[in-house]
């Protein structure tokens, strides 16, 4: 595609090579600088209010203005390790109790400890620790309780004495996903030097775009903390910053380093071999970089802070990474010269040098484009076919419940359930009255608490519990259930009491406000939201990603090519998504054990970032594709030779986010699976079907339409070949 040399990338790209030291200097000084602020400015973490949603966020707004709002909560569970304990285990166990409510109680961090409480099955104690402080940070402050706990249980190792509560649970994972984190960074980082050096075959070239894509993610988690002072961080968005970072940053550089060594090759010097990348890769990159960030920024069309903050840690790495592959990678690649091709791999090195059309990907093409009409059937229909077991998808927001049994703490959840249901889920009615109702309120709320202990849907080992404000205008009633959220049997006790049993209660109350919030609440009106703004979502980016397109190419065609094109490989991932994740098949595979469900919010941000991922190879393979156009070949030629010339840094781009993707596919946390696989598998279907198949047969069909209204003509757009060294003034329009 002709593209000026005064575009943004071309000027940059000439800036950084005629000023290579400067360029490599500030941004030396940007990234340390960056990386700073993370050290300076703590990043903010989300509260449980930031994050819910409808009638469940206005129930946690009543509590809080009630001033009811509960502490954390730890569960300190005694009990024996044979199914009946024997008099004298019984009398260890009580002593054990009292032993350890006394020490509790001492602490700093509790504000209070309950008596033991026998379980339904007398098999177990239960000990209930309020904490003192903020609930939102009592994980920060859990320790002191958990080692009480462990010494507990050093001293009575013939007793089974474990905690577990929200914040004994919340920092026993975030320690388990910050080494299952580093995990993925560590095996990541290798793999894709080992992909780059297989591309390249040579260690200096295979390991800038690593070093790059590092320096990224380093200097966009500083820019993080302070911007999480706008969009709290809800605990994910380092990941999505070193997925992110670590993929898109690697493949921009990959489109700028293949072009250079090309033209090197075609005989142009190192100065004039970047200005003509730059010009040309150098472009690509920019639309794809734009790309990502305008179809990142769809998710604040959500209306949720969770993915408001991923989608802000997403724009920010992906703005790095471009903006250092069109300044900083110039600049480095004429100061490194000849030497970026050191030191080399012999065998590898000899292959990465082949020149020409490579034979295979002439046989790839040739069914797309010598039967158009019948591969794209083919191939649009197996995509369609892949996509169907989408329209079964079950969301579910990750509740506690789903955290990996591989945690301590979760493993103690489970006995707690057992030997206590009522401490599975809590749904609470949050209520508050005008001025002068105070007596009235008492009398309904005594009415819903015993319509909600005769209801078969709440838990009979314990009876709902109601707390009033010091005004006596607010009440909150809490109803335990004998099943974890995300259960029928969960979701129904909230129908019931939100259209049943709190309407009929409070009927009648003059200026009366209620909700029914809780965990099963906040899941069913977090994934309505989700559901409700999805169509807004979709809406918005396939607009952006088209005037994006049509601004690129001048074509109205290419951009509705592109979008249909994206709606296929992402519905594909969706239906494979379904196949893996609610079903049980590929569980010893991926090693997981699966939950019937997709977590509800990971479709719409694999969504999102697919929209601008996929458009990296798009715009980089029609870019060459429209040069050849350009250059007078008929589209059918146009589409073999440049889907064919840009086969190999196409090929190893997808290689490496496949790696990136895959590798975090790996984790245990199911969120970060999900999202792993479906990216992984979207790229796959990107570069394979769409590429070899769709694309080509598509282009071929619709022929010198492809570029509707735009005009295109035949054009020499490079300059002769030059083996001295020159400024880039006169390196033409490419």
């Amino acid at each position: 595609m002709p593209v000026s040399n005064r575009h943004f990338a071309s000027r940059m790209g000439r800036w950084g090579a005629t000023h290579p030291w400067t360029a490599i200097l500030l941004w030396l000084v940007v990234v340390v600088g960056a990386f700073s602020i993370g050290t300076v400015i703590e990043t903010k973490q989300a509260t449980n209010q930031d994050l819910l949603v409808g009638e469940a966020a206005e129930a946690a707004r009543l509590i809080e203005e009630n001033g009811l709002r509960n502490p954390a909560a730890e569960n300190i569970l005694i009990g024996t390790r044979a199914d009946r304990a024997t008099a004298a285990q019984a009398a260890e166990r009580t002593a054990a109790a009292t032993e350890l409510r006394r020490r509790l109680a001492a602490l700093p961090e509790v504000a209070s400890v309950s008596d033991p409480i026998g379980s339904p099955n007398g098999r177990a104690l239960l000990l209930q620790v309020s904490m003192k402080g903020d609930a939102d940070t009592a994980a920060d402050r859990v320790t002191p309780l958990l080692t009480a706990t462990a010494d507990a249980q050093k001293q009575h190792p013939g007793l089974l004495i474990e905690q577990a509560g929200d914040a004994s649970v919340k920092h026993d994972f975030q320690e388990w996903l910050a080494k299952d984190l580093q995990k993925a960074t560590v095996i990541s980082v290798p793999v894709t030097l080992a992909i780059l050096l297989l591309i390249f075959g040579a260690l200096v070239m295979a390991g800038v775009p690593v070093l790059l894509g590092l320096m990224a993610v380093a200097s966009t988690m500083g820019l993080w903390a302070l911007a999480s002072h706008l969009v709290p961080d809800p605990g994910m968005v380092t990941d999505v910053i070193v997925l992110m970072g670590l993929a898109v940053g690697v493949d921009y550089c990959l489109f700028y380093l293949r072009r250079y060594r090309e033209e090197c090759a075609n005989g142009y010097d190192p100065a004039s071999a970047v200005g003509i990348a730059a010009a040309t890769s150098g472009h690509s990159v920019m639309v794809s970089g734009i790309a990502v960030i305008v179809s990142a920024a769809g998710l604040y069309l959500s209306g949720d802070v969770m993915l408001a903050s991923m989608a802000t840690g997403a724009i920010i790495v992906v703005a790095v990474a471009m903006v250092s592959a069109v300044t900083v990678l110039p600049a480095l690649l004429v100061k490194l010269g000849r030497a970026v091709d050191r030191p080399r791999v012999p065998l590898v090195w000899r292959l990465s040098q082949r020149n020409g059309t490579p034979r295979v990907w002439g046989f790839l093409l040739r069914p797309a484009t010598r039967r158009p009409l019948i591969s794209l059937v083919v191939a649009v229909g197996g995509l369609v076919a892949l996509a169907l077991p989408a329209l079964d998808m079950n969301l579910k927001a990750t509740q506690v419940d789903d955290f990996p049994r591989s945690l301590s703490t979760m493993r103690t959840y489970d006995r707690l359930v057992d030997a206590f249901p009522s401490t599975a889920n809590t749904d609470t009615v949050a209520v508050r009255v005008p001025a002068g109702e105070s007596e009235q309120l008492r009398a309904r709320m005594a009415r819903l608490s015993e319509s909600v202990r005769q209801d078969p849907l709440f838990a009979t080992d314990s009876p709902p519990r109601i707390r009033y404000s010091a005004d006596g205008r607010g009440a909150v009633l809490e109803a335990g259930t004998p099943t974890a959220p995300g259960t029928d049997p969960a979701r129904d006790s909230v129908t019931r009491l939100r259209a049943d049993l709190v309407p009929d209660a409070l009927r009648g109350v003059p200026g009366v406000e209620y909700a029914v919030g809780g965990a099963q609440a906040e899941d069913m009106d977090y994934t309505s939201n989700l559901n409700s703004r999805l169509p807004l979502v979709i809406g918005g980016v396939f607009a952006l990603t088209f005037l994006i397109i049509l601004l690129a190419f001048r074509s109205v065609v290419v951009a509705m090519t592109t979008v249909v094109l994206n709606l296929l490989s992402v519905a594909a991932s969706f239906g494979f998504l379904c196949l893996v994740f609610q079903r049980n098949w590929a569980e010893d595979l991926l090693d997981f054990t699966s939950t019937g469900h997709v977590v509800s919010w990971v479709p719409i941000l694999l969504f999102v970032i697919l929209s601008g991922l996929s458009l990296d190879y798009h715009v980089f393979v029609v870019s060459r594709i429209r040069e050849s156009v350009v250059a007078g070949m008929t589209t059918k030629n146009a589409v073999v030779d440049g889907i064919t010339r840009t086969a190999g840094v196409v090929t190893g781009a997808a290689a490496v986010m496949v790696a990136v993707f895959a590798t975090f596919g790996t984790l245990t946390f199911i969120e970060m699976k999900q999202i792993g696989v479906g990216l992984a598998v979207a790229i796959v279907i990107d570069a394979t079907i769409i590429r070899i198949y769709v694309l080509p047969a598509a282009m071929t069909l619709l022929g010198r339409a492809n570029w509707w209204p735009s005009r295109t003509g035949p054009s020499s757009s490079l300059p002769e070949p030059r083996r001295s060294a020159e400024t880039f003034r006169d390196t033409a329009r490419v």
